[in-house]
């Protein structure tokens, strides 16, 4: 949906921009400036790119936003529920010392597997479903955990372990539709050093992301071309948690980036894209442009981008 659409759909997006927070003066089913005013600021709240259009992620993170802890049972099933609920609950067991994987939103097995250690540490019956009782139990123990989660800790010291030796390193590389000459050139400079390497051009972020996660990356860097002159770096935030190796190599490729007209000094931002979301390694997405000055810098890009990956290799967090 955007500017200009008008129908029961439009009164649905403006009804649920309001439940969550958002006012709108515009007529009941007219897609107008204050619709649009409202999807750009949910959007920027809710970490995903503000172009004031409802497309499919800005949707379905506007249904997630209706659901609260506790307001239904919460179980692994497939689709895989997905919800703010969800993410709350991930943070809760987090806290208390419970791996529930990352803070994503979407009940996966490490969530249900959190779920069932936590019930069996509280004295509750593992059945692996988040319910009333386990809900209470929650909410009782709130406070009693650490400022940090168990899943960052969890996170930096896997990678600390396991990135011993640059060769052993298993990096994702994917864009849209076609790979762009940056990113096959990354990529067979990564091969040429002994490095594991997956280049991905689906359609769809989240077949890349499957893709990633069944290659078993440490690392997954986007790619994707702008029309404007940009340069920023984007990894997996949301409230109450952060990818820190994502963080660590998005700012690591701004500073190694060449200066080029109209980049400044770049941006790095936490967002809950689609492919940072559901990537499980560490995930990047880097947009860069315009194309002319991405060809005048082609080769200067790629060895910064070479530069960044050794740092962030050395220490990813």
């Amino acid at each position: 949906m955007i500017a200009g659409s008008t129908g029961p759909d439009v009164a649905d997006l403006q009804r649920r921009l309001q439940a969550a927070g958002f006012s709108i003066s515009d007529d009941p089913g007219n897609f107008s400036s204050a619709t649009q005013l409202a999807v750009r600021e949910f959007q920027k709240a809710s970490g995903l790119d503000p172009d004031g259009a409802c497309d499919s992620s800005t949707w379905a993170a506007l249904v997630e936003t209706a659901f609260s802890i506790g307001d239904r049972l919460l179980c692994l099933r497939s689709p895989m529920m997905r919800g703010d609920d969800v993410s709350e609950l991930q943070l809760r067991l987090s806290a208390l010392g419970f791996d529930p994987g990352r803070v994503d939103g979407i009940f996966g097995p490490l969530t249900q597997q959190a779920i069932a250690d936590f019930q069996r540490n509280a004295g509750l019956v593992s059945d692996k479903v988040c319910g009333p009782e386990t809900v209470d139990s929650l909410v009782r123990l709130e406070g009693r955990g650490g400022s940090a989660t168990v899943t960052g800790v969890r996170e930096r010291d896997r990678l600390r372990r396991r990135l011993t030796d640059l060769t052993d390193l298993r990096v994702g590389l994917g864009s849209i539709g076609q790979i762009h000459p940056i990113l096959s050139g990354f990529g067979a400079g990564l091969q040429g050093s002994g490095m594991s390497t997956l280049l991905l051009d689906d359609q769809d972020w989240s077949l890349q992301a499957e893709a990633v996660n069944l290659f078993s990356a440490d690392l997954y860097l986007g790619f994707e071309v702008s029309d404007d002159a940009q340069a920023d770096a984007s990894y997996f935030s949301v409230p109450g948690y952060e990818s820190d190796a994502g963080r660590r190599f998005a700012e690591l490729i701004i500073r190694e980036l060449p200066a080029a007209p109209g980049w400044g000094v770049g941006t790095v931002q936490g967002m809950r894209l689609q492919i940072l979301r559901e990537t499980r390694p560490p995930a990047v997405l880097l947009r860069l442009g315009p194309p002319a000055v991405l060809e005048a810098s082609h080769a200067l890009v790629i060895a910064a981008l070479h530069r960044a990956l050794e740092a962030w290799a050395s220490d990813p967090c």
